[in-house]
């Protein structure tokens, strides 16, 4: 195996892990997320321009669909690790592996139909195996409960339908038991309960020898005994042989499945990797979007160009971007400037971005930055002092950059922070040019700051080697952060101490301790600033230009927001108003069919009839005063000598259309789909063109189909048995309303008090037959099922 070059140790340096640990949490699986933390630079550039066309095509997809389907993934190597040594899968580990398949059969066709179209991806993603009859196998054996299904096997089929004709049988001699008046006297509640799968009764305590039957439990006070009454032992013996003849079967039909799963081991792994590693890509293009980061140009010249780079561990609002470059003119490049003002920053900015790019990720910079592959990036940053290896600051750093100097070569990139300090000047001077020189002739692509004024005289002497420095304000005594190329940092000792207050005569003395030379070099420097100045003044006013337009820009993106913020409001203030209308429709018509009830009684069919007709009437002018005074232009009202049989008419107080069937008294009967309505001529409108489909009428329509959509069961666990009789009985109008004839109320067992309650109120409510206890499967005790009028 091939050593790999890069030394890792750069990476906690230069803060990359803290860049690993953000893109670990933009990815959706925990494999991905494992592959994240993984992630080291490549130094192969092949492979570092795979990875980065990886993220631009994962990126474009994310621009045009902000949703990558990776939901239900899941982490399958134990279970598949559990499969190749021959276990049987448990039902949620055989869900665990279909949700997996269909994950990743989904994703494959979401990327080979994704636009715009991708090449690595797709062929990465056309890999992964269907398996659609295994996740077929799966489904059809195991429903999302992780229960295996009655129609799993014959066997099973026939099982469990014994069981079920055994427990009713088992409720009915229960039944006869809890209704004889003999025992009535015995019992504490007159219900059945389940404890260690057998049927019981309570029974209070001073009655237990008077109760035939096997004691398996009492309550917490002692008060009660819950007795499995003789009469029901073998039947619930019966089933207890059927459970385990049940639980023999749902194992040999376990083992079955996972055999088959097993034999496609090889496919289901592969699957999942391909799933992680997409997982990754999609988070790498998450990251750069966050980011708002480009995608870096490669080149092969050892070139660095950055524009507007900006540290991404620096809240945005705070960071200062730069421009560098270096590797053209000149390979190592050399920056003075005050503490605090942005060096080793501008160090680390460079230093990351260069492992960014080799591992596939976008750098926050301008478009057209450019980075090379770098085959080593070594940095030596900060205060490397070793109290326990007796080193002092300047040992330090000499130790590190020993290590760099023995391993550099033309295709690295060396970073060092204050090169030559520690020590006395003159000699850290001198030490610092010939490693500068040494780099120089390696090759070596380098970044380097210094506070010595040596060094900055070194660089303008020598070719290949280029002065910058961090600027700094005088007149606010405070770094503007912003690097410069081609100016060396000037001494702003003099100018900081006048502005401080420091007497004048004191400063001119001080100049007349300078040498000639370095009077004429901070001389030159000063002009070389002022320089700097009018190029930046004339910058400044190009930028004034650009923030007119950008904010021109900016006043249009929200005159665009207001706009589409006014347009939601209005949508959602006419839903809110519909949605008013519809209820007070409905609760209309609850009062019409209130009304209705109390007719049911009426002896005389007279009346019912007329009771009847009352409510229809009421209907059609509560519709009518709902009704949109406005119509289609293709609808216009209708004299009764035009309306005619066969006619196609819009019936305004119900709002649908239909056709004539006949006329007679000022009424019209009316086809309206399957039902035959009569209703006023005056409420009919002659449609002469039938409009297209999706531009009909929009006015408000009460959907009595919703009605019928009414739930086979309620849940009213965590009620107060008062809360509880309030919502059954809407509930129960409302399943009567919409033709159910049984219906089930889940309560819950916990400590009886809602059970009890619930079965009292649905014993004397109106609308219930009979009541009976929940099979096992329907949920047992705290199940009961409600047979309706």
């Amino acid at each position: 195996m091939k050593e790999k070059a890069m030394d890792t140790s750069v990476l906690t340096t230069l803060e990359f892990v803290k860049i690993r640990d953000m893109l670990a949490e933009a990815t959706v699986t925990s494999m991905g997320r494992e592959l994240a933390l993984a992630l080291e630079p490549a130094d192969d550039w092949n492979e570092v321009e795979n990875r980065l066309r990886e993220t631009r095509e994962a990126r474009d997809i994310l621009l045009a669909s902000s949703h990558v389907p990776f939901g239900g993934a899941r982490d399958i190597r134990a279970i598949l690790r559990r499969l190749e040594i021959g276990a049987v899968l448990e039902p949620e580990e055989l869900l665990a592996i279909a949700s997996t398949l269909y994950a990743a059969r989904r994703l494959k066709q979401f990327l080979t139909e994704a636009k715009p179209s991708s090449v690595l991806l797709t062929e990465k993603a056309g890999r992964i195996t269907a398996l659609r009859n295994l996740e077929a196998a799966i489904e059809s054996t195991v429903s999302e409960q992780g229960i295996v299904r009655d129609e799993a096997s014959v066997e099973l089929t026939r099982i469990r339908r014994e069981i079920r004709v055994a427990q009713q049988r088992v409720k009915e001699k229960l039944d006869q038991i809890l209704h004889s008046a003999e025992y009535q006297k015995y019992f504490q509640e007159a219900l059945v309960t389940i404890r260690g799968d057998r049927y019981v009764i309570p029974i209070k305590q001073e009655h237990r020898y008077h109760f035939p039957g096997i004691v398996h439990d009492q309550s917490a006070s002692g008060a009660t005994v819950f007795i499995e009454p003789m009469a029901v032992v073998n039947l619930n013996n019966d089933i207890k042989q059927l459970v385990a003849a049940e639980k023999n079967e749902v194992e040999r039909i376990l083992a079955a499945l996972s055999s088959q799963v097993a034999r496609h081991v090889d496919a289901i792994r592969q699957n999942s990797e391909i799933v992680a590693a997409l997982d990754f890509a999609f988070a790498k293009a998450k990251l750069g979007l966050d980011m708002q980061a480009n995608m870096p140009l490669l080149n092969d010249k050892g070139r660095i160009f950055l524009r507007q780079a900006r540290h991404p561990l620096i809240p945005r609002d705070e960071v200062v971007p730069i421009d560098v470059r270096l590797g053209e003119d000149f390979s190592i490049l050399l920056i003075t400037g005050p503490n605090t003002g942005g060096k080793t920053v501008t160090l680390k900015t460079v230093g990351l971005f260069a492992l960014m790019t080799q591992a596939g990720l976008f750098i926050p910079a301008g478009s057209g930055s450019e980075m090379p592959v770098f085959r080593n990036v070594f940095a030596d940053i900060g205060d490397e002092q070793s109290i326990e290896q007796s080193l002092s600051t300047f040992s330090a750093h000499m130790t590190n950059l020993v290590k760099i100097l023995a391993k550099v070569s033309a295709h690295d990139l060396v970073l060092i922070d204050e090169i030559g300090a520690g020590t006395d000047p003159g000699e850290g001077a001198a030490l610092a040019m010939a490693i500068l020189e040494y780099l120089h002739s390696a090759g070596a692509r380098t970044i380097a700051t210094t506070h010595y004024s040596e060094l900055k005289t070194f660089a303008y002497s020598r070719h290949g080697i280029e002065n910058a420095s961090v600027e700094f304000d005088i007149h606010t005594l405070r770094p503007t952060y912003r690097l410069q190329i081609g100016i060396p940092g000037s001494s702003n000792a003099f100018a900081i101490s006048r502005r401080l207050g420091l007497p004048q005569e004191l400063i001119d003395r001080a100049r007349q301790f300078l040498d000639k030379d370095y009077a004429q070099f901070e001389k030159i420097l000063a002009v070389l600033e002022q320089e700097k100045k009018e190029y930046e003044e004339r910058r400044r006013r190009a930028e004034e230009l650009e923030a007119e337009v950008a904010a021109l820009r900016q006043k249009l993106a929200q005159e665009e927001a207001a706009l589409l913020a006014r347009r939601r409001e209005i949508i959602d203030k006419a839903q809110e108003e519909a949605m008013s209308i519809v209820r007070q429709a409905r609760r209309q018509a609850e009062e019409v069919i209130a009304r209705l009830k109390e007719q049911f009684s009426v002896a005389s069919d007279k009346e019912r009839q007329q009771a009847i007709a009352d409510a229809r009437r009421q209907l059609q002018r509560q519709m009518a005063e709902l009704h949109h005074p406005e119509l289609d232009a293709a609808e216009k009202t209708a004299p009764p000598a035009l309306l005619t049989p066969g006619s196609t008419v819009y019936v305004t107080t119900l709002r649908q259309k239909g056709s004539v069937l006949a006329i007679k008294d000022g009424e019209a009967v009316v086809q309206l789909g399957v039902l035959k309505v009569n209703v006023p001529v005056a409420a009919c409108r002659i449609v002469e063109e039938m409009a297209p489909a999706g531009h009909g009428h929009k006015g408000v329509s009460v959907d009595f189909a919703k009605v019928q959509s009414v739930s086979r069961e309620i849940d009213v666990r965590g009620m107060t048995v008062a809360e509880a009789e309030t919502v059954l009985e809407k509930y129960l109008d409302d399943a009567l309303l919409a033709g159910l004839s049984e219906v089930n109320v889940i309560h819950g067992k916990g400590t009886g008090a809602l059970r009890k309650g619930v079965r009292s109120y649905l014993k004397d409510h109106p609308h219930v037959v009979e009541t009976r206890i929940g099979e096992l499967s329907e949920g047992g005790d705290g199940v009961t099922v409600v047979k309706l009028k």
